[in-house]
């Protein structure tokens, strides 16, 4: 076997030897693709997370690559088309493979919150920024057919429209693998402990602390982003909110021809989404107040999630798994549910740029104003197909390998499935599910370690595979 792509000790070299244009903390969707965009621009990137890539929020979304239906009622009309756009380029560019097309029912009931021709009426507005010719109003027996749970009584009718789903923590590996494949030096489990003004950072790693030079550093670190600015400035107040997301997951699902958009008032709605074989449910929005890492799934949360569900469900499956992740949000008044989902960059007094707030689907967006900001010229904004993405139509499977497996595979990995597959032909024992119940082989157990920075052992079975799916309803 080939010697592993992924050396935590030559990683740890690099950061003390090399001297960089960036260091980007937080390696989330939106630090993972500042470090991508960085990288693909030439410039020469350091990206550092104190725990796993994409271990916090980033692995802990509604799932969902969506223009947003309910900030039109908001009036961000701009960002709906900026989302819609962006949507698209990842579906049919960036990352087809992990980014799939998918209906949405939104059920008008007599008790609701909208009139028909209210929300047709925005349906069609969304609609046409997005492009998309599925749209308008169903009949409740049409609808049922398609979602065949859907909870009838008083259901006036449902509206149709089309956005996507994708798997959000392999979608932030696959932006890290970009940036490592073009030159970057990537580490997580390394936390900047220190900030030196014009020089770079100080970052604890394996109970070690390493100097990295950096001309330039960016601060994408979510919840912890005020957390960093005060190791810039002590005396920086807070810049941002937090609301936290709370999902159930529950069997369900696999018969459904649509997710469901749940509408509780002029505000809020939830979602009932079939993802991974599942039926994922949520979410909440409600405002943390303590430290980030204090955030966890209470009693009263899957209540939440559970009632709010019902409303247009007849029945959901047995909870499976639970969890939580927080938006930064700007500071302000008023409910966080209602609050504007911007992304906000304010520069420090020692030059750090810190990147708050946003959504998974314009996360290319905000990676690439990041840069703007920071003085990078002359930007590519064109998207560029992540790895994995080419050559989906040209893989050989092993005959043995079963079709669940191989579809598996497909969306996680696209064309990489081959390199995920390459040591089962010395050893068939890596084609051998993980679990029973899920579809992931031992391959991957073996891949997440020597390509994908898998450090711990939760790193594989929570974010690298969805083993962790045929779990029970502990939080995760």
């Amino acid at each position: 076997m080939d010697e592993p792509a992924v050396d935590r000790v030559a990683s740890v070299e690099q950061l003390a030897s090399r001297r960089f244009d960036l260091l980007v903390i937080g390696g989330g969707i939106v630090g993972a693709g500042i470090a991508e965009a960085a990288s693909a621009h030439g410039l020469a990137v350091a990206v550092v997370d104190k725990g796993d890539f994409g271990g916090a929020t980033s692995s802990a979304s509604s799932k969902l690559i969506h223009g947003g239906l309910r900030y039109l009622r908001l009036g961000d009309v701009g960002l709906v088309r900026e989302a819609h756009q962006e949507r698209r380029a990842l579906m049919q560019v960036v990352a087809p493979h992990l980014v799939r097309r998918l209906p949405f029912l939104f059920p008008l009931y007599d008790s609701g919150p909208f009139r028909p021709w209210l929300v047709q009426s925005g349906i069609l507005v969304y609609s046409t920024l997005a492009r998309a010719r599925l749209n308008g109003l169903v009949s409740p027996e049409r609808a049922a057919r398609i979602v065949p749970e859907l909870h009838r009584e008083q259901l006036r009718s449902c509206a149709l429209y089309a956005d996507a789903w994708t798997n959000d923590g392999r979608l932030t590996l696959a932006n890290v693998r970009a940036a490592a494949d073009a030159g970057a030096t990537v580490l997580n489990y390394a936390e900047v402990v220190a900030l030196r003004p014009g020089e770079g950072a100080e970052v604890l790693v394996d109970g070690h602390t390493v100097a990295v030079r950096a001309a330039k550093v960016v601060n994408a670190s979510g919840p912890w982003i005020d957390r960093v600015r005060r190791l810039e400035d002590p005396r920086a107040r807070p810049s941002m909110r937090l609301s936290k997301g709370v999902h159930v997951l529950v069997d369900g699902g696999a018969d459904w021809g649509a997710a469901l958009t749940i509408p509780h008032d002029k505000v809020r709605v939830s979602f009932a989404v079939p993802w991974e074989g599942m039926l994922l449910l949520g979410t909440t929005d409600t405002e943390h107040t303590g430290e980030p890492d204090s955030a966890v799934v209470t009693d009263a949360d899957v209540e939440q999630v559970l009632s709010e569900a019902a409303v247009a469900l007849d029945a959901v499956g047995p909870v499976r798994a639970t969890f939580c992740g927080l938006r930064v949000l700007p500071g302000g008044d008023g409910t966080t549910a209602s609050a504007r989902r911007e992304t906000v960059y304010t520069t420090g007094p020692a030059g750090m740029l810190s990147v708050a707030g946003g959504k998974l689907t314009t996360y290319r967006r905000i990676a690439l104003d990041a840069l703007d900001h920071i003085g990078v010229r002359r930007l590519d904004r064109r998207p560029r197909p992540l790895p994995g993405a080419g050559g989906l139509d040209r893989i050989t499977w092993p005959e043995e390998l079963e079709p669940a497996a191989r579809n598996h595979l497909l969306h996680l990995y696209g064309s990489l499935a081959v390199e995920v597959l390459a040591p089962a032909s010395d050893d068939p024992s890596l084609l051998e599910r993980i679990v029973p119940d899920r579809p992931d082989i031992h391959a991957q157990e073996l891949y997440a370690r020597t390509h994908e920075w898998a450090h711990r052992e939760e790193d594989i079975i929570r974010r690298r595979t969805t083993a962790w799916l045929a779990g029970t309803a502990a939080p995760v």
